[in-house]
């Protein structure tokens, strides 16, 4: 599967464009992390796009969440190693992160709220101007876009990254795809 398929089989199972658009930024920086350990960028790409086609399926169900997408994206003949990094993704199933993508996602998945959040607070709402520092400053502020997880995206020291250098790839990779994104 490609992009171009992923994101058709997105289409026709979500359809709010914010969630959409949450995806394709963490393909992005799925991607930029897979640049950064040698990985294979179009896998990683797809486990970021992939990871919550499932969320309108489910209802948001956070229970089957996760679980039922692996299975989607297995029919579509999609890997076992995305199916389980999107399994993995939703901590309430208590699915080892054993892979580098496992836990790479799981920090990601939340940095994209935190970064499109500073954008929009930006006067322009633009990713142009924004400054991983500022993004930094505001990781303390918990009503600060209080749906993404610290503890998760703080996780980026799992898989060998700082804090501060997480945020600044985070940044660095949405900006990359910003027209996509609105931002």
């Amino acid at each position: 599967m490609n992009h171009e398929e992923a994101l058709k089989a997105i289409r026709a199972n979500v359809k709010n464009e914010n969630l959409v658009k949450h995806m394709l930024a963490t393909e992005a920086i799925m991607r930029a992390l897979a640049r950064r350990f040698g990985e294979n960028e179009d896998e990683w790409g797809l486990a970021g796009l992939l990871h919550d086609i499932d969320v309108e399926v489910t209802s948001g169900d956070m229970a089957v969440h996760g679980k039922r997408g692996a299975e989607m994206i297995k029919q579509m003949g999609v890997s076992d190693t995305i199916s389980h990094a999107i399994v993995c993704h939703n901590e309430i199933h208590g699915e080892p992160m054993t892979a580098l993508m496992d836990k790479a996602l799981f920090c990601a998945d939340p940095l994209t709220g935190l970064i499109t959040a500073g954008a929009l607070v930006r006067p322009d709402k633009k990713l142009a101007g924004l400054e991983a520092k500022s993004i930094r400053k505001r990781f303390k502020e918990k009503s600060f876009a209080a749906g993404a997880s610290r503890e998760n995206i703080a996780k980026c020291s799992d898989i060998g990254l700082e804090l501060d250098v997480f945020i600044e790839l985070g940044v660095e990779a949405m900006k990359g795809v910003a027209g996509d994104l609105g931002l």
